[in-house]
């Protein structure tokens, strides 16, 4: 017996992608219903080799569904996830809206799968942020190993963090530097894209940084440590697809770069590619469709007494936001619902 799911936000990016790997890893899937705003009611999706017509998300009824993926936005997720999860459907949120809130869970499968069993206060279970996601997956087995105190961490994210409409306007805008009559001004991010980098994603605080280095502060703490300092610079670069970052993290006790090579390479959902040659490192574009997160140019910061530096690459559709959807599911299973 498989569950009955539904993927909320099925013709986005993330929502299509969910489909994607549910299909992938062969989850137990009973029965499937795909969501979306009228607008794009009857938009038809793939599942597999099936084709799949959205449904009405207005009119829909959550009653007798095991799960909910949702991939929609805050004010989408604010309206619609406790009605779900009032009809007795866990839901899994992608969106920001839960990620602070003390009694839902904030899950990374790898990191801190005994938070599942928190699900039930409002049924409710929350995806980080795409770019904390990768990072704890690092940081959580060299903590154990020796303690983090502090973490500096500068991140290259690609466009389709952004969603469609950021991945159309690298695109068009790219095209258009190569056509001097068919000029493509800034929309969907405050100034070009294409050909530049951008430091600031999300909105300012009044601290001067941004909502998306705030996130990536505050979700390392609740998934990991309350005591580990964070404190991050967070960039749009002109890449469709995966999120680079650099990582710079101080212990309390030492740690030389070869067992921490080989603590990553042990550790669940990590690939380490590290040859000090030339290419011997993952970039993004190698990153695409993969379910790893890849590790490179591990190396001891010799301006502290307890550092690492190190380069962390994933696909940011994948365990940034679908596949870690889809595992925590596979983690709700198998840990508490106990169907498939």
């Amino acid at each position: 017996m498989g569950y009955k799911i539904v993927v909320v936000g099925a013709t986005g990016n993330v929502g299509r992608e969910m489909l994607n790997i549910l299909e992938e890893r062969q989850f137990p899937v009973d029965e499937i219903a795909v969501l979306a705003s009228r607008r794009s009611l009857g938009t038809e999706v793939s599942f597999g080799e099936r084709t799949l017509k959205t449904q009405d998300l207005d009119a829909f009824d959550f009653t007798g569904w095991d799960m909910a993926l949702f991939a929609v936005g805050s004010e989408a997720t604010q309206k619609y996830a406790p009605l779900a999860a009032k009809a007795g459907c866990v839901v899994i949120d992608n969106s920001s809206l839960y990620r602070y809130d003390r009694d839902i869970p904030l899950i990374v499968p790898e990191v801190n799968p005994q938070a599942i069993h928190d699900y039930a206060k409002k049924n409710i279970i929350a995806n980080p942020n795409c770019s904390t996601a990768q990072m704890v997956v690092v940081l959580k087995p060299l903590h154990e190993r020796a303690r983090i105190k502090r973490v500096v961490v500068s991140t290259y994210q690609s466009v389709s963090g952004a969603g469609k409409d950021g991945m159309d306007e690298l695109w068009d805008q790219t095209k258009s530097i190569f056509n001097p009559v068919d000029d493509k001004p800034a929309k969907k991010f405050t100034k070009q894209i294409a050909f530049n980098v951008i430091p600031h994603i999300d909105v300012f605080l009044d601290d001067g940084s941004t909502k998306e280095e705030w996130k990536m502060v505050a979700e390392t703490k609740k998934i990991i440590d309350p005591s580990i300092k964070v404190t991050a610079t967070c960039v749009r670069v002109p890449v469709f697809v995966g999120h680079a970052e650099a990582i710079n993290i101080e212990f309390e006790d030492f740690l030389d770069e070869d067992e921490a090579r080989d603590i990553l390479r042990e550790a669940p959902g990590i690939m380490v590619i590290d040859k000090r040659e030339d290419g011997g490192y993952v970039t993004p574009v190698e990153c695409v469709g993969d379910y790893a997160t890849f590790i490179s140019r591990i190396r001891q910061d010799s301006t502290i007494d307890n550092g690492l530096n190190l380069w962390c690459v994933s696909d940011n559709l994948r365990k940034g936001a679908a596949l870690n959807a889809v595992q925590i599911a596979e983690l709700l299973g198998r840990e508490v619902l106990k169907k498939g």
